[in-house]
């Protein structure tokens, strides 16, 4: 049941139509008109300590009625899970790997196995003891074809569940099928999330874990609630209490944020615009995450033209990153010349093929595709999704390529569109370890692999690369990964985006990775 003393979904929406209309429309007056002639928006959240206690209010976008807490196959209800659960390893503000209830792990001399050291006195928000047991039976639960989790893809290829050992209570031993020198990265996906012994029929619904928060209502697709554990490992949190609400208009969650009816707008990129109007305001504020996203055009291998690694090649060719980024995000980000691997990750190379319209008319005539004509699927799913199409369209057009910009209901965008049409729009959160990140969107038969290309060549390199255990070696190997990504793969990858977060100016301690951010110290001052 919802709380009656915060704003339910109708109250919300209410407020959002209200004033949907100038946020709406801010990116027409303004989104063209070049970085140099916005104003700056602040880097960070408000700095400050916040005061114990309180309810701080997220608005998120929609999900669908089959939504569930289960972590294993979890699509949506990231914020959820972030305050009810923990992994076994974590990735730390640093991008390094980090411990959570691992307290620490090592292999052994061939990265073949595994061995994970946990903590002592952890509960379950039951009071059961988090043991050995929970941490083998999470991964059990993760490969078991029943639970259909996108994780299994990436971890049923090295694990067999029957293989795991649990000699004592804090110890998880994990024989690998092929050695992996990144093996524990693959663990802080947020599938990974560890859940007690034998829940697998419930979990989805009672969100048992060891976090910060337990939950006291939700609701799939809906509004729900949780409250403070205050027996968690690390002590309690800040806050007494968070809120969800479900906004299906990201104008509306915006001009809630602004009417002070919310405190923190999940999942929502705000455009450059719109993120001008919020840091204005008397209530709101921006939280800046550098490059916390990067923005995607995938071309489905499978489909005509896009077979033809040539007409690949070209497509990339044909357009300006640097264009896409001042034409689509003001300059909030970074080009990203087709190359997923974030520039702050210690893998990520900076060579790259230059912007060539004239080799990409070449590539095209060899390919028997001249003047080319391309339908581009976007929709106001996510706000810079057209501005990014539009600014495609636009540099393309010196290489000749034709693209016809196609927008479709943001509803039914990723049933309908994502994964079907040969060229579309769609963003990735960054903070994926470089092998997780290969391994879930560009190898052969991964399930998240949305261009379908498959290269038995590609797939070795990252063979290689995981049975490396020299460091410098491995890091040489997933540098040429990203070489064949860029020339073979069907991933245009214009751009990588500052994420604009709506909060409100009480809300303190906001420090986001990816698109978690910290449960424990996150508050409100003077709420």
């Amino acid at each position: 049941m919802p709380d009656i003393h915060h704003p339910g979904r109708r109250s919300v929406l209410a407020a959002g139509a209200a004033g949907a209309a100038s946020l709406g429309a801010s990116w027409l007056l303004t989104g063209c008109t070049g970085a140099a002639s916005a104003p700056v928006l602040p880097v960070a959240a408000r700095q400050g300590t916040p005061d114990r206690g309180g309810t701080l209010r997220i608005a998120r976008p929609p999900a669908s009625d089959a939504e569930t807490l289960d972590p294993a196959s979890a699509l949506s209800a990231y914020e959820y899970l972030g305050a009810l659960y923990n992994r076994l390893v974590r990735i730390g503000r640093d991008g390094a790997l980090a411990p959570d209830l691992a307290e620490s792990w090592e292999p052994d001399d061939q990265a073949r196995t595994w061995t994970f050291r946990l903590r002592k006195g952890v509960t379950f928000h039951d009071g059961r003891a988090f043991t050995a047991a929970d941490a083998a039976y999470t991964l059990r639960h993760i490969l078991d074809k029943k639970t259909a989790s996108p994780q299994a893809a990436v971890l049923a290829p090295l694990i067999d569940p029957a293989g795991l050992r649990t000699p004592d209570d804090h110890t998880l031993v994990v024989p690998l099928k092929t050695p992996n020198a990144e093996f524990p990265s693959l663990l802080t996906h947020y599938n990974c999330y560890v859940v007690p012994d034998g829940s697998a029929r419930s979990i989805g619904r009672t969100g048992i874990g060891t976090g910060p928060f337990k939950l006291e209502s939700f609701a799939p697709a809906g509004p729900g609630r949780v409250t403070a554990y205050t027996d968690h490992w690390q002590g309690r949190p800040v806050l007494d209490v968070i809120t969800f609400y479900t906004v299906a208009d990201m104008s509306a969650r915006s001009n809630a944020l602004l009417a002070g009816q919310v405190d923190l707008l999940s999942q929502t990129n705000l455009d450059f615009a719109t993120a001008r109007v919020v840091a204005a305001s008397d209530r709101a504020t921006i939280a800046r995450v550098e490059n916390a996203q990067w923005y995607v055009l995938p071309m489905l291998t499978t489909e005509k033209p896009f077979t033809d690694v040539r007409v690949r090649q070209a497509m990339k060719l044909a357009y300006d990153p640097e264009h896409v980024v001042k034409v689509a995000l003001q300059g909030a980000g970074t080009a990203g010349w087709d190359n997923p691997v974030p520039p702050s990750d210690p893998a990520h190379i900076s060579a790259h093929p230059e912007h060539d319209p004239e080799k990409a008319r070449h590539l095209l005539k060899k390919a028997g595709h001249e003047g080319l004509a391309v339908d581009l699927y976007t929709s106001s799913y996510d706000p810079v999704f057209t501005p990014m199409a539009l600014a495609y369209q636009d540099s393309a057009r010196r290489a000749g390529i034709r693209v016809r910009v196609r927008t479709a209901a943001a509803d039914s965008y990723y049933t309908q569109i994502w994964m079907k049409k040969p060229l579309m729009a769609t963003y990735w959160y960054t903070g994926r370890p470089v092998d997780q990140l290969f391994t879930q969107v560009f190898r052969g038969g991964s399930s998240y692999n949305e261009t379908a290309w498959s290269d038995k060549d590609f797939d070795a390199l990252l063979d290689r690369a995981r049975r490396e255990t020299d460091d410098t070696r491995r890091r040489e190997l997933y540098g040429e990964a990203q070489t064949f990504v860029v020339d073979k793969g069907g991933a245009i990858t214009p751009m990588f985006a500052d994420r604009l977060v709506g909060i409100s100016r009480k809300v303190r301690g906001y420090a986001e990775h990816g698109f978690e951010f910290d449960y424990l110290g996150i508050g409100l001052k003077g709420a």
